[in-house]
């Protein structure tokens, strides 16, 4: 499966790369700011804006990404329908299940929210990242 990395369309992959991590942005600090300190029990706290907080997710989106497209070449996925069937199936297979169960433990105060919040994030962001490498492919 390792092979795919020299088939990857590597403009494809830094652009659905460059899209998750803006969604992450927006999705943190516009759409959902306020449930999401909610859900972290920081509803009246400015939340830090220390590099890690920017980087980590910017290098986990990288491997995402990575890992998506490699999957997507060693699958052969094709269609747009063929991507939207993946990135459910991955989205919630992995990505939104994962996060729930990383949220269920007594650091968070709100798990079910938390999980729903950044799971749903991270289907959304895989079904944009499948999409651009699709398109592009």
């Amino acid at each position: 499966m390792m092979n795919q990395l020299q088939n990857l369309n590597w403009i494809s992959v830094l652009l659905a790369f460059v899209a998750y991590f803006l969604l992450g942005a927006f999705w943190f600090t516009a759409f959902f700011s306020e449930p999401y300190k909610i859900s972290l029990g920081r509803k009246n706290e400015i939340l830090e804006n220390k590099p890690i907080f920017i980087m980590g997710p910017a290098v986990c989106s990288l491997i995402i990404t990575i890992a998506t497209a490699v999957l997507i070449y060693a699958l052969q996925i094709e269609t747009l329908s063929s991507a939207w069937e993946f990135s459910l199936f991955i989205g919630i297979g992995y990505l939104f299940a994962n996060t729930v169960n990383i949220a269920i433990n007594p650091n968070i105060p709100r798990p079910i929210l938390y999980g729903i919040i950044t799971g749903t994030y991270h289907l959304i962001g895989i079904l944009i990242v499948s999409i651009i490498l699709i398109s592009m492919k």
